[in-house]
């Protein structure tokens, strides 16, 4: 299983799940694909696009689930970064955890080895 993580506000998250799909956060709707990170990249693109919201979920998904639709392209420092050109079905995340911020504003991530 190879682990693939989407940062999202838990509002938007609740609202797939009860719509049983996810169309993307407004920057992948105007994008024109779902942003995820590898364990690699998450903290960054945390530290990155996110610093200080609070109210944010960690889903984890496995990249192979995913199909043809993701593609693994260049971004960030020349890095491949996970691209899903579909809607996404949120039953497939394997876990779902609250991304909470410390006093100093950084995300406190959970163990990304499980």
């Amino acid at each position: 299983m190879r682990l693939i993580y989407k940062i999202l506000p838990e509002p938007l998250w609740n609202a797939a799940l009860a719509a049983g799909e996810f169309a993307g956060a407004p920057v992948d709707l105007a994008d024109g694909f779902i942003h995820f990170s590898n364990a690699g990249q998450v903290r960054e693109t945390a530290s990155k696009h996110f610093v200080g919201q609070s109210n944010l979920l960690l889903a984890a998904f496995d990249a192979e689930t995913l199909g043809p639709d993701l593609k693994w392209e260049t971004s960030r420092g020349g890095a491949l970064f996970p691209h899903l050109y579909a809607s996404l079905d949120p039953a497939l995340a394997v876990w779902v955890k609250p991304l909470p911020i410390d006093a100093d504003g950084a995300h406190q991530f959970p163990d990304l080895t499980q």
